[in-house]
């Protein structure tokens, strides 16, 4: 079967009714053994110091030919794809550009959709076939991420990670149903912990926290947050990845999907599960030289909890600076 790469998230039901396996290039990246190597490689191959960290480690992974062809989001994620599928085109790649219409517009996102799932050789209906199958595994992961927040037997990391692995269901949608199920029943064993104000026993308090953003560069974050006495209990970009808004409309899914549009439906988004989650306070994470940043200054005059807005460039643990900083912002907090 054919390894299609992807830059984002994407109409992925296409790809699989395509008969072909979904590759997040980003997951790719930053679970590689060693995700710094691949930045390198980028940069030896001429990419400038300043490009996007993410970027780069995509453009490393696809470059070695891991994958048959690159579904390019080239409207609604990075600024930067472009210009980086264009030096895998100039390779041999074979590009499949894709674009999410700024304003939402309904009839051209089916465009773009019928567009794929005709480049790809699949149909409409197989199409819609595996939406019905892949929205069972996603309920299963909205069901996780209810847990986390409602009961906290699922960890922040956890969250980010199951949440993040719908974008391409760590390409294998069955296995990674068998491991969603697994996680599940053990969670049902487990005891609850009351930091949500559900009336639960409350042996361990903590601290309840929401992150916006991009997900992290930084490899040790979730770990971090939880060993001050905090938690993750909303991962907003990675929420999104999982398609939260259950529908069955194709076209409406994607339109629904708040991050490859403009900043104000995230905000919306963001404030409901504010109040849902009894969130304190926000970590915004940027990317260094990502046009998201200026983003935070729109996110700040709309949204009236604290936030802590913190930068990542290369993969790493976190350094001791924006440790200091997390940890003042939650003593602050509690």
């Amino acid at each position: 079967m054919k390894r299609i790469g992807m830059t984002t998230s994407i109409p992925v039901e296409a790809v699989f009714a395509a008969g072909c396996v979904p590759v997040d290039l980003n997951n790719v990246f930053i679970t590689s053994p060693d995700p710094s190597a691949l930045v390198a490689e980028a940069e030896y191959a001429g990419y400038p110091r300043n490009a996007c960290g993410w970027i780069k480690g995509i453009y490393s992974v696809a470059a070695r030919g891991d994958v048959d062809a690159v579904v390019a989001v080239v409207e609604g994620d990075c600024s930067q794809t472009q210009a980086m599928v264009e030096t895998l085109q100039e390779r041999g790649m074979e590009i499949i550009p894709f674009s999410y219409p700024y304003g939402r517009d309904r009839d051209m996102l089916r465009l773009q959709i019928e567009k794929l799932i005709e480049q790809l050789g699949a149909t409409w209906d197989d199409t819609l076939a595996w939406k019905r199958r892949l929205d069972e595994i996603r309920r299963k992961v909205r069901k996780l991420d209810e847990l986390t927040w409602q009961r906290g037997t699922i960890s922040s990391f956890e969250n980010h990670y199951y949440q993040v692995s719908c974008s391409d269901f760590n390409r294998d949608p069955d296995a990674f149903e068998r491991e969603i199920d697994e996680r599940l029943a053990r969670a049902a064993k487990s005891e609850p912990r009351d930091d949500s104000g559900l009336g639960f026993p409350n042996p361990n308090p903590c601290l309840r926290l929401g992150y916006i953003g991009v997900p992290p560069i930084y490899s040790d974050f979730y770990e971090f947050i939880e060993s001050i006495s905090a938690r993750v209990v909303f991962n907003e970009v990675q929420r999104q990845f999982a398609m939260p808004n259950d529908t069955d409309d194709l076209v409406e899914q994607y339109a629904l999907y708040t991050y490859p549009y403009d900043v104000f439906a995230r905000i919306a988004d963001i404030k409901r599960e504010i109040d849902r989650r009894a969130v304190r306070g926000l970590i915004h994470y940027t990317q260094s030289f990502c046009f998201r940043q200026i983003q935070d200054l729109i996110i700040r005059k709309h949204i009236h909890v604290p936030i802590l807005t913190i930068e990542g460039d290369s993969p790493m643990p976190l350094d001791a600076r924006t440790k200091v900083r997390i940890e003042s912002f939650v003593e602050m907090l509690a």
